[in-house]
């Protein structure tokens, strides 16, 4: 690869990753990787739904510390560390449901349904974690 065009990638990801949304896009992928992970461990232990349960809690965790720190770039305090789960209250019954319905009503497999109930999630998450965590 030329100097050139490795320069150019390199600004393009540099202009890609300065937008709040693309980087969410990212820690979404990594946090997806990290829940499907953790979903698969616990779901060869726990009825699946638990398994998920288990999962969402930890990429919780695991989103609220990437999204100040990467995402939004604010600082982590108590306020917003107890109100960014609410985000998910909403995410977690919206994806049970949708689990539910994937598995057990369209047959779907109980471990290929989880990243379709992300994919139709994001959108939502990323207006709810943005609001709270930049809220003054």
């Amino acid at each position: 690869v030329s100097a050139n065009k490795k320069a150019a990638h390199q600004v393009n990801l540099e202009f890609l990753l300065k937008s709040e949304f693309s980087r969410f896009l990212v820690v979404g992928g990594i946090n997806t990787a990290f829940s499907y992970c953790l979903y698969f461990l616990f779901n060869l232990v726990f009825h699946y739904q638990m398994a998920y349960g288990l999962a969402f809690v930890g990429s919780v965790l695991f989103s609220y510390w990437l999204n100040n720190r990467w995402v939004f770039r604010t600082e982590m305090n108590w306020k917003t560390f107890l109100s960014f789960p609410l985000v998910y209250v909403f995410q977690y019954v919206f994806g049970a449901a949708m689990l539910h319905l994937l598995v057990e009503m369209l047959g779907m497999s109980e471990w290929w349904s989880p990243l379709l109930v992300i994919i139709l999630s994001v959108p939502v998450t990323f207006v709810l974690s943005r609001t709270i965590l930049k809220r003054k």
